[in-house]
């Protein structure tokens, strides 16, 4: 083996190796929870995000769009949580936006 072929053969061992020692052990981390209240200050309109949902009954629309903001982790993300409990059709709402919009990541 030549001394060039030696050389890069060590500094390829020495990079990769070097490498691998910098890895840390990954810490388990909890699921981040929705927040459960609005800003208190009101977020532009125009940042405000639209879908498509005609056809849909405002109440699941609003929870689509809550549920979907929520997996996304925008500044619009939100879960009422009472009117989830309370609201059948809010509820199918968000858990299908946060589904589907969760499965786009």
């Amino acid at each position: 083996m030549s001394g060039r072929v030696k050389l890069f053969v060590s500094v390829f061992v020495l990079f990769t190796f070097e490498g691998c020692a910098m890895l840390e052990p990954m810490q388990p981390t909890k699921p981040a929870q929705p927040p459960t209240e609005r800003p208190k200050e009101p977020l532009p309109p125009s940042t405000k995000p639209t879908y498509n949902l005609m056809g849909y009954p405002p109440a699941t629309q609003e929870g689509y769009i809550d549920g979907c903001e929520t997996a996304k982790k925008s500044k619009w993300g939100f879960k009422d949580l009472k009117r989830y409990e309370s609201d059948g059709q809010y509820r199918t709402g968000w858990d299908d936006g946060f589904f589907i919009c969760n499965r786009k990541k």
